[in-house]
């Protein structure tokens, strides 16, 4: 599995990277972003909870 950001509608409240800080971090322009390219199987329920409570729900995963 895979997870995105719509780095566009990003507000960089962090709330991903703290979630799930092994799939997810703020970037230095300080919006967030999947930092790996596949989500490692025994956080993939921590990635898909940071998704769900996304407050501008720009979390895709597939």
């Amino acid at each position: 599995m895979k997870a995105e950001i719509n780095r566009e509608n990003c507000i960089g409240c962090g709330l991903c990277a703290s979630t799930c800080p092994e799939v997810f971090r703020l970037a230095d322009d300080g919006f967030a972003e999947a930092y790996v390219d596949e989500i490692p199987e025994d956080v993939v329920q921590t990635a898909m909870d940071a998704r769900d409570d996304c407050p501008v729900s720009v979390i895709d995963i597939n």
